[in-house]
């Protein structure tokens, strides 16, 4: 499918040109930063040199002296904690962070820890859940990721006497629960500046109030941003304001002394010894971490991430990895049962979206399975399984479609449903599901634009070869870490001309291996293009064509070398 290239504007020139003057850099990088709102000397310093102090105060948020109170009451009384977590890696990460640091400040035997398990409970807060709490004599849960629309499930636990502490961040209902607090910077009346926290962050404010609370070393906090910035990548929130910084210090964790079970998925998932980024957690940590609550459940990645004795995080993450491998082969399998459903019925060809339902299909893995029908046939995508009798699935939209609105104008034919724009969770009756199927398709038809159907690049740049040096990929490296509010950065070069010596390599010839001039110049760059070998025919012939791409540090025996990962190709 022929993708679309959009370029973003290049911003204010007068402004762009001061700042190149200032900072002493190519005029390309000042306009990289005036497009992510860094208009000044002082808002650049900031953005290159991310600091802990920039951290909003965390009382600021809706909440937060009644849970920090909470918690010293139950700590004053000796009362039985309970944390309490999604299956996925925020939930996880979550109850790892809050778990650790409070085990070091209150008594390890009054503390308890619990993840739902996704086959049996589902998503959030359950009753299972809080029937566990009460048998184990536990008196405050501290919800973390979820329990924001929580509101039958907390006024049952109210009813056996237990008091919960929300830490969610995702939109709440119109009412919120009856808990001690809810802390969420999503709250319409929650005035925490940064609205864009992962849960773990939410879980991280709390303990770092009740650090200042207790008058505790914050230090210790800060030791398990690790967590954090695992949470944050495989959560995918803007990398931009508080969690730019605590991303980066997170990072700077991960690489220089990371948390014992960290270390050891790090050593499995083949990293160990190299430079982990934010590309890394999202597709080699955070999926292992991932796989426990989806194969198995997610309590052992939390035992796991909680481990302090290396034989056992040795075997635990052996455990883990195990259960990726699992992951992936239902993916492989599901993805290619789901598209030869597509493939065998020529009905679905011309719709807008779709929709398929297979009661045989694994709960845990449905979500990656919409994400690849998205990537293939793009287009607003649900894919369901069946659950405790309902028809139970993901849905993932494409660029600039809101598919939350497009479930909601279903809600009637729906037993649960959220989520936000690009990504929600939803249950039906099965009965329901040709209904439903027929009605998003509609919904779809007349709200999506001709121009979301078609894959696009967006890019940041227009940038000559010539422009890419050592000094300039430098500058460049330090808008790291990369991620959503701040990608990396893709650059155009309008006219490059092979050089004559570009070819096709890979065991089936479908990737590209470029050695290009701009413009007849002979400062050659080379490139990579995975799966776009099938343009070598007209590479070879001579003819002018642009290329988008990142710049990558490349290093071959010891020879470090500048490298364009070419992300599409289009003929003049």
């Amino acid at each position: 499918m022929k993708k679309r290239w959009s370029i973003k504007p290049e911003g204010n020139q007068q402004t762009i040109e001061r700042l190149s003057q200032e900072l002493n850099i190519n005029p390309v990088l000042a306009q990289l930063l005036v497009q992510r709102g860094i208009t000044s000397f002082d808002d650049a310093r900031s953005f290159f040199r991310p600091n802990l102090r920039e951290q909003h105060n965390p009382f600021l948020m809706k909440d937060m002296e009644p849970a920090v109170e909470r918690i010293d009451l139950a700590a004053a009384r000796n009362e039985r904690i309970l944390i309490y977590g999604d299956y996925d890696v925020d939930g996880t990460t979550s109850v790892a962070l809050v778990y650790s640091f409070l085990s070091a400040h209150l008594d390890i035997d009054r503390l308890d820890f619990y993840i739902p398990n996704r086959y049996d409970e589902g998503y959030g807060i359950s009753t299972k859940g809080i029937d566990y709490a009460h048998s184990t004599g536990c008196t405050l849960v501290i919800a973390l990721d979820c329990g924001i629309k929580a509101v039958e499930k907390v006024e049952y636990a109210r009813s056996l006497g237990i008091d919960f502490i929300i830490c969610d961040h995702h939109t709440p209902g119109d009412t919120l629960p009856q808990a001690a607090a809810c802390l969420d910077p999503k709250r319409d009346d929650c005035p925490y500046p940064d609205k864009n926290l992962s849960g773990c962050g939410v879980g991280f404010k709390l303990m770092q109030a009740y650090c200042r609370f207790k008058g505790y070393r914050e230090a210790d906090l800060l030791r398990h941003l690790d967590l954090l910035a695992v949470s944050i990548a495989s959560d995918i929130v803007p990398i931009t304001g508080e969690n730019r910084i605590l991303a980066y210090y997170g990072l700077r964790q991960l690489n220089d002394s990371p948390s014992l079970g960290l270390k050891a998925i790090i050593k499995v998932a083949g990293l160990e010894g190299k430079p982990i980024t934010i590309s890394d957690i999202v597709f080699k940590i955070g999926p292992r971490i991932n796989a426990a609550g989806r194969i198995d459940s997610g309590a052992d990645a939390v035992r796991l991430l909680l481990s302090n004795e290396v034989e056992s995080a040795k075997l635990m993450s052996s455990d883990i990895d195990e259960s990726n491998e699992k992951r992936k082969d239902l993916d492989r399998t599901i993805t290619h049962q789901a598209l030869d459903m597509l493939r065998s019925d020529s009905r679905l060809h011309e719709r807008k979206s779709t929709v398929l339902f297979n009661p045989g299909w694994t709960k845990g893995v449905i979500g990656i399975v919409a994400s690849r029908l998205t990537e293939v046939y793009y287009r607003p995508t649900v894919i369901l399984t069946e659950s405790k009798g309902l028809a139970t699935g993901s849905a993932r939209s494409v660029e600039g479609f809101d598919l939350y609105r497009a479930i909601e104008a279903c809600a009637d034919l729906l037993e649960t449903f959220g989520g936000h724009t690009y990504a929600a969770g939803l249950s039906m009756k099965i009965e329901n599901v040709e209904r439903f199927r027929e009605r998003f398709e509609q919904y779809v038809a007349d709200n999506i634009r001709p121009e979301q159907m078609q894959p696009q690049i967006d890019i940041d740049a227009v940038l000559h070869l010539s422009s890419i040096t050592p000094k300039f990929f430098g500058i460049l490296s330090q808008f790291e870490p990369f991620g959503p509010g701040n990608m990396k950065p893709v650059f155009v070069t309008e006219r490059v001309f092979d050089v004559g010596t570009s070819k096709t390599v890979g065991r089936d010839r479908s990737h590209l291996k470029l050695e290009v001039i701009e413009d007849r110049n002979r400062d050659i760059k080379e490139g990579v293009g995975f799966g776009l070998g099938e343009h070598i025919d007209a590479i070879r012939q001579g003819r002018p064509f642009g290329i988008c791409y990142t710049i990558e540090e490349n290093e071959f025996r010891g020879q470090k070398n500048l490298q364009l990962m070419v992300r599409d190709i289009h003929f003049d």
